[in-house]
């Protein structure tokens, strides 16, 4: 059962910034002013340090939180369904993540639809993972997870490296994770339409069609958990039993096991689209992100001899 904490959150999830989303309906641009609410309510815990840094045309923010090592670097690829979002809109979870995993953070602004369409933000990932190992960390110092859409991206991204023959990060996590941009027909979509606070189906039509746009919908990556998942690193995957993307958590979780991937899954009862966000309310979000922090330290522990300057490189 959830606690009280949660329940009278998700409420306020539901009546008001649930609502606000519902009244910006399918435009773009007032989708993206949420963003200024988002934005102007992260409150990352004391000590974090936040620092720019710009890769051969791309930006991203260096986040290290409280207590964070610098022998190891996590990508981080925020939600936003692709037409919204920002490492500035995440940086709260970003840092507690950070501050969990002992581990500084890379968030990366990748460039979003409908101006820049699939493939564009996987090309933004996969550059940001090459310039991390350019900048000396091995891939077995390197982690790579999101939420909502960017866990998505993180699938796509470990495929894709898989299909290159790259270096695979030593673990991947998804936080309520999108793998699914042309069927949307996961059972959830139905079963939890009526409790789901923040996201409905026919908004998940509307962001996909712009994230797909012109490219065809039968290329493999836009549904990449029906892929073969064989050979992909460890990873843990969470999401809200409240939630219309529960299937698309759920069939990731079944289809790696059943490639051999080592899978660490979890449904919270009662808790919603990546609500590890309200971790300053929720006792359950502040567990969840504990619980990743164990997983990743478990895969990637304490070393040395990768860089240390935080400072905004180019």
């Amino acid at each position: 059962m959830p606690t009280c904490r949660a329940v009278f959150t998700r409420f306020l999830m539901k009546h008001f910034i649930g609502r606000k989303y519902r009244k910006a309906g399918q435009s773009i641009p007032a989708l993206r002013k949420l963003d200024d609410l988002m934005i102007r309510s992260q409150r990352p815990p004391r000590g974090t340090r936040v620092s720019p840094a710009n890769l051969d045309g791309l930006s991203g923010d260096w986040v290290q939180g409280p207590g964070a090592r610098s022998d190891g670097a996590i990508l981080h690829l925020h939600g936003g369904a692709f037409v919204t979002g920002s490492p500035e809109a995440y940086r709260e979870l970003a840092a507690r993540i950070s501050a969990s995993a002992r581990m500084r953070v890379f968030s990366l602004d990748y460039r979003l639809a409908p101006e820049y369409p699939f493939p564009a933000a996987l090309e933004d990932t996969l550059s940001a993972y090459r310039w991390l190992l350019d900048q000396g960390y091995p891939s077995s110092r390197l982690v790579v997870g999101g939420e909502s859409s960017g866990g998505g991206l993180a699938l796509q991204a470990l495929l894709s490296m898989r299909h290159e023959n790259a270096p695979m990060p030593a673990a991947a996590f998804f936080l309520s994770p999108v793998t699914d941009w042309v069927g949307l027909d996961g059972e959830s979509y139905r079963s939890r339409a009526s409790v789901d606070p923040l996201v409905f189906h026919r908004q998940c039509e509307f962001t996909a069609s712009h994230y797909v746009g012109d490219h065809p919908p039968d290329a493999p990556l836009l549904r990449p958990a029906t892929m073969d998942l064989t050979g992909l690193p460890p990873m843990w995957i969470q999401v809200g039993d409240y939630e219309v993307l529960l299937s698309d958590a759920q069939g990731l979780a079944r289809r790696a096991t059943d490639a051999g991937v080592d899978v660490d899954f979890k449904v919270w009862p009662g808790l919603w689209h990546v609500f590890q966000g309200a971790a300053r309310m929720v006792p359950e979000a502040r567990a969840s992100l504990a619980e990743l922090g164990r997983f990743v330290r478990d895969r990637v522990p304490e070393g040395s001899g990768t860089p240390t300057d935080l400072g905004e490189s180019d």
